[in-house]
């Protein structure tokens, strides 16, 4: 093993001859010399290795919109950093030459580092993302805890599928904000994730309960979960789970990896959205169709544009001090929505 890029992992139980990961909800039972299903964790001598700490495959600043995370700081700047493979399946995986990938050698960013370039590239906070998060679990907690000393704040893009004992640890060591990718009803999740959607829904309910800002992703796939019925039942269990406030993001798909559908028409997205808002949603947004006009924020009271965006760049943010549409007086959800008004935030990639 690599010793730069190899720690102890946090979360394991002893089985008999056997080690259990407790990372995430596989809770993997680990021979010696086995790795996990996400083939990031190891079985060495009875203990469970993570074998990603710090491998870092892919590093850059990014809008904060990218994530994406419309509510949060908008306008604003993250440091993202991203490892290898995943703990699901997708096989339409739009990043897939690293979250399908095992652990290869990399570039080894101590998590002081990585906060060190995130504070002279001038962001405002940090995110992990690219691949899964959660297989960053240990490195992940040191830079959070290292980026509030430096009043940073700390994001994850995630599919959800940590542990109830890994997501109490994120969110200890200083988790702000999530973007969690609802895939699927339970069907559509198992079929293709190989993985069970209630585990999402009850992580999405924990971070809501804890006060990390939480935002919701689909990827609407033709023939996976693009039925009016599917998408009905996401955005309804959004409300009633969770808030009618939740931003939901209904993201574009483009065939990748071993999926050849035909990429989403915007009908289709369209009609999400058109969903979403009668099941009770405030803010459904469109993405990955450059200058649809669902990709701004509008006042839910009054209807006026607040917050303007092109691609993933900010062009304007009308909001008041407090947060409050300057029209109506209503209050528009979310954390340091008003911390660029009256400037324009134009930002790229």
């Amino acid at each position: 093993m690599d010793s730069s890029t190899t720690r102890r992992g946090l979360l394991q139980e002893a089985v008999g001859d056997k080690v259990r990961c407790l990372t995430c909800e596989r809770r993997c039972l680990l021979s010696e010399g086995v790795v996990g299903w996400c083939r990031t964790r190891r079985n060495s001598g009875g203990t469970i290795y993570t074998l990603i700490y710090g491998n870092v495959s892919s590093l850059s600043a990014n809008p904060i919109e990218k994530k994406p995370l419309y509510h949060f700081y908008p306008g604003s700047v993250a440091l993202t950093a991203g490892s290898w493979s995943c703990n699901f399946a997708c096989p339409w995986c739009q990043n897939y030459e690293i979250s399908k990938s095992p652990p290869r050698p990399g570039r080894y960013l101590s998590p002081e580092e990585f906060v060190r370039m995130a504070v002279e590239r001038g962001c405002q906070g940090t995110s992990i993302s690219f691949n899964e998060p959660t297989l960053s679990l240990e490195w992940s907690l040191d830079v959070f805890r290292l980026a509030r000393e430096q009043a940073l704040y700390n994001t994850y893009v995630t599919n959800g599928y940590m542990s109830d004992r890994a997501l109490a640890l994120l969110i200890e060591a200083g988790l702000d904000a999530m973007n969690v990718d609802v895939k699927g009803d339970a069907v559509a999740v198992r079929e293709f994730c190989q993985a069970e959607v209630e585990i999402v829904w009850r992580n999405c309910i924990t971070a809501r309960q804890a006060g990390v800002w939480l935002e919701l992703t689909t990827l609407v796939i033709p023939g996976v979960n693009d039925d009016p019925t599917a998408l009905r039942g996401i955005a309804r269990r959004i409300v009633t789970d969770l808030d009618t406030d939740i931003p939901w993001h209904l993201s574009a798909y483009f065939p990748a990896y071993r999926f050849d559908a035909p990429p989403t028409p915007v009908a289709t997205l369209e009609l999400a959205r058109e969903i979403g808002q009668q099941e009770g949603l405030r803010y459904v947004y469109i993405g990955n169709v450059m200058g649809h006009r669902a990709q701004n924020t509008y006042c839910p009271q009054c209807g006026t544009c607040l917050i303007e965006r092109w691609g993933l760049g900010v062009e304007s943010i009308h909001l008041e001090e407090d947060g409050k549409c300057p029209y109506c007086g209503q209050i528009i959800p979310g954390v340091g929505l008003a911390c660029n008004v009256g400037q324009n935030k134009r930002n790229s990639v």
